[in-house]
């Protein structure tokens, strides 16, 4: 069962939450995969999706990638959410350390994913930790453009369809680091 660890109101009908839990059981309306360029979703939280959801989800990924080629930072894809509890799957690929401007490329990542997800009128979004895990992102500092991206996001689209953010992590360590960051950009 997901738990609600922090929120934090932009208005009376406008919120960001960091939930401690399974991105895939999150009820909302679309949910937002850390995905590689190429939409192979074999581990982490793009295979959770897949293996929850189901191999659907990867069909259409590929259709995807055969259609539109490789998917930038700025620009995810979005397919069908398969078996999982939401409408639709934004697969967004975030940096990997080391390969410069990663501030900037994960920054794109979670904006291009808001818009996507406020394109589709879309009131509730659930975001993993983009590339803080095999991507090798630094938590504490992912976790900062993350919350900023996001604030940013609320603030210059105060007519959004979005009105509830969620930012899902599922291990303790990382669970930590973005529970810091969260306490230090809204308290």
């Amino acid at each position: 069962m997901n738990q609600i660890i922090a929120r934090h109101d932009f208005d009376p009908h406008r919120c960001c939450l960091l939930v401690q839990g399974d991105i895939t059981e999150e009820q909302v309306d679309v949910i937002v995969n850390a995905a590689n360029n190429r939409l192979q979703h074999g581990g982490g939280v793009a295979g959770a999706i897949v293996r929850r959801g189901g191999y659907e989800i990867q069909t259409e990924s590929d259709a995807w990638v055969r259609a539109h080629g490789a998917v930038p930072h700025e620009r995810p894809a979005v397919t069908g959410a398969g078996r999982l509890p939401c409408k639709a799957v934004i697969h967004a690929v975030g940096p990997m350390w080391g390969e410069g401007d990663e501030d900037a490329k994960l920054r794109s990542a979670i904006l291009g994913s808001l818009a996507a997800a406020e394109e589709r009128g879309f009131a509730s979004i659930a975001l993993p930790a983009i590339s803080t895990g095999i991507f090798g992102f630094p938590k504490e500092r992912g976790a900062r453009v993350i919350f900023q991206a996001i604030e940013n996001y609320a603030r210059t689209h105060p007519n959004s369809s979005l009105r509830e953010v969620r930012v899902i992590i599922f291990d303790h360590p990382t669970l930590e680091a973005f529970q810091k960051e969260f306490d230090h950009a809204w308290k």
